[in-house]
This record gives C-alpha cells, sequence and structure tokens, in this order.
C-alpha cells in the first residue's frame, strides 16, 4: 500500500480558522513585541522558519516567546493564548502530539474563560484541537469538537461568513477521511457557495474548495466530475495568484494526479515537472512541499514502469524530510515505505526490507500502534 503517493495539499484542504496562525506567518502586531524588538524579532524569525517548513528550528524561538509573555502579561492572557496555539502548530507540523495536545487544550480553556463559550475565538480554539485529533487518526474525538466549532461560528458570525466555510471545509474532510462522502459532499458544497459569494469566484480560497470538492469526486472514482473544479481552480491560482505561486503549484500536482489515477500519464508528467520547479523556486530545493512533489513524479515514473527514473527523486525527496523534518518524522517514514515499494516493484526484496522496518519503527514510536499509518506500515513488511 502507498502512504504517500497522494495529494499534498496542506494549505488548501485543512484549514486554520484562528488569528493565531497569522502570527506564525507574520510579525506580531501587539504592544508589547512594538515595545521589545528582540521579542518581535523572534516572532518575525519563528514565521519566517515555519514558511521554510523548518518546524523544529522555530520551536526554541517560540518557546522563549511563550516564556515571555507569560511572564509579563500572565500564564491566562489573549496573548499568551495565541503563543500556546503558536507553539502547539509548530509540535503539530513536527507530529509531536504529545507535546501540541496540552498546549491546544490550554489555549482553549483560556479562550472560553477569557471570551465564553459561544464567542468565535473559542470556535478557533476547537477546530485546531479538532484538527490535531483528526491528525492522530482520533476521529471521534476530533468529530463533536468540529460540530461544536461550527454551531458557534455560525451564531457568532453567521452562515456564510468565511470562517463558517472553512469550518464546513474541515469538518467535510474528517468525514472523508473516515470515508463517509455523503457526508463530506454537502459540506464541500455549500463551503464553496460561502466562498463565491462573499469571497468572490475567483479567490484563491474559492479555489481551494474546489480542490478539496475535486478531491472528495476523485476519491470517489467520479473523474468526470473532478476534472472540471481542478481546471478552474488551477485558473483561479494562476490568475489571482501568479503562475509561480506555492497554491499554482498545488493545483497544478492535483490535476496531475488526476490524470494519472485517470491512466493518462502523458498529460499527468507536464504540470507534476511544473510543480516541482515552482516549488524548487519559490520554497526552496529543502523544503517538505518540494519532496511532496518529487515523492509525486516518482509515483508517476513508478506506475510508468519507469523505475531508473523513479528512483533518484525518491531518494532525494527522503534526504529533504529526513533533514527538513527529522529522522523520525511520520512524512520521512512514507518516504522510506514508498521507496521499499520500489525495490520490491524491482524485485531487489534485500534493499526493500531495511527501510519498511525502519518505517514501522517510526510509525510505532511517533504516531503510536493503532494510528493507521501503523497499521499500513505493517502491512507493507508483511506483503
Amino acid at each position: 500500500m502507498r502512504l504517500a503517493f497522494c495529494k499534498y495539499t496542506p494549505h488548501l484542504k485543512r484549514q486554520f480558522v484562528c488569528i493565531s496562525l497569522a502570527c506564525l506567518l507574520l510579525p506580531a502586531q501587539t504592544i508589547f513585541a512594538s515595545e521589545n524588538p528582540d521579542i518581535e524579532s523572534l516572532e518575525q524569525q519563528v514565521g519566517e522558519l515555519y514558511n521554510a517548513g523548518k518546524y523544529q528550528d522555530a520551536i526554541p524561538l517560540e518557546k522563549q516567546v511563550l516564556a515571555y509573555k507569560e511572564r509579563v502579561l500572565g500564564p491566562e492572557n489573549k496573548d499568551t493564548a495565541t503563543s500556546l496555539k503558536d507553539l502547539a502548530e509548530l509540535y503539530r507540523q513536527t507530529h509531536d502530539y504529545a507535546n501540541a495536545e496540552p498546549l491546544f487544550q490550554r489555549a482553549l480553556r483560556i479562550r472560553e474563560k477569557e471570551f465564553g463559550s459561544e464567542n468565535a475565538d473559542t470556535a478557533r480554539s476547537l477546530n485546531n484541537l479538532a484538527l490535531l485529533y483528526e491528525n492522530m487518526g482520533d476521529y471521534t474525538k476530533a468529530e463533536p469538537l468540529y460540530q461544536r466549532a461550527l454551531e458557534i461560528l455560525e451564531k457568532a458570525l453567521g452562515p456564510e461568513h468565511p470562517d463558517t466555510a472553512t469550518n464546513l471545509n474541515n469538518l467535510a474532510a474528517l468525514y472523508q477521511e473516515m470515508g463517509d462522502y455523503t457526508k463530506a459532499e454537502p459540506l464541500y458544497q455549500r463551503a464553496l457557495r460561502i466562498r463565491e459569494k462573499v469571497l468572490g469566484p475567483e479567490h484563491p480560497n474559492t479555489a481551494s474548495s474546489l480542490n478539496n470538492l475535486a478531491e472528495l469526486y476523485q476519491d470517489m472514482g467520479d473523474y468526470t466530475k473532478a476534472e472540471p473544479p481542478l481546471q478552474r481552480a488551477l485558473g483561479i491560482a494562476e490568475k489571482a495568484l501568479g503562475p509561480e505561486h506555492p497554491q499554482t503549484a498545488t493545483s497544478l500536482n492535483n490535476l496531475a494526479l488526476l490524470y494519472e489515477e485517470m491512466g493518462d500519464y502523458t498529460k499527468a508528467e507536464p504540470p507534476l515537472q511544473r510543480a516541482l520547479k515552482i516549488r524548487e523556486k519559490v520554497l526552496g530545493p529543502e523544503h517538505p512541499q518540494t519532496a511532496s512533489s518529487l515523492n509525486n513524479l516518482a509515483g508517476l515514473y513508478q506506475n510508468m514502469g519507469d523505475y531508473t527514473k523513479a528512483e533518484p527523486p525518491l531518494q532525494r525527496a527522503l534526504e529533504i524530510r529526513e533533514k527538513a523534518l527529522g529522522p523520525e518524522h511520520p512524512e520521512t517514514a512514507s518516504s522510506l515505505n514508498n521507496l521499499a515499494e520500489l525495490y520490491q516493484e524491482m524485485g531487489d526484496y534485500t534493499k526493500a526490507e531495511p527501510p519498511l522496518q525502519r518505517a514501522l519503527g517510526i510509525a510505532e514510536k511517533v504516531l503510536g500502534p493503532e494510528h493507521p499509518q501503523t497499521a499500513s506500515s505493517l502491512n507493507n513488511l508483511a506483503a
């Protein structure tokens, strides 16, 4: 079972509806930051490292920011909650769920106390905690949190607010992961209608909704329904963001993977190659998304039976993930699984076994013995 030859849409499918994510992308605009250039500089560095995919490097800096806020503003201040959320998000990105969970929970408690249980900021914290549980494979914990967040947002902001659309999107994505496509489709469609009406038919978030709905149709095996929204999403991204924007690369990637699933390899290769070039140029040759593009291109070559072309990008993707994400990150395990699968298809079982064993060890240690990726690794090794 292939683990990572899949759509890589971290910035399109699961979305945070919290103001604190902006603190990872832009310098903080709080009063105390402007009076403390060292803290402002730290927050700016955190944002830069986050954008570069260097989450491990950002963690100690964000810890310093959090310690300062706790000392100066107090442990229950709303800005302290923002830093708790930001640090938790960095841990989530590195799949360190044990460290992320109590931080998300604490941020939620502060916001409930500060703003009340029916406030939009509380809903955003619920959404973030739900996303963590979803990543952990604990769907029974994630679903009620997403549902409660949606109820709050509909009441506090209105049924057609962009944040409501984002939460609809996230709940739909959970149902999609659970394989409940009948529940997912109307939520994705409603999110799309809200974004088209409120943000406009050519807004990047509208493109995100189109990508997500298309991926659902793809999972359902309805390729005829999937292609038009993917093509429209690509057109929006190119027009609104530019031909070399990372979201344009994601749209290219998704369209190419649809063609690959349809067996049209001739159509699939050019957009995969273009997506890789964009990510290498804009994000850098060692960014995790660059690794994902390499992985997807290798998957195409593997499906075409061109193993000599598939091996180098798989090896390079593994090297990038080991360096950028760490040797025990689940995406590193995915790369190990994919490289092993290639060796299996080549008939080189001696080469295949060590990466499979290492991938299983990572999954068991980082994700736990009951996580779906651990089960996949066990299946791969048994095969």
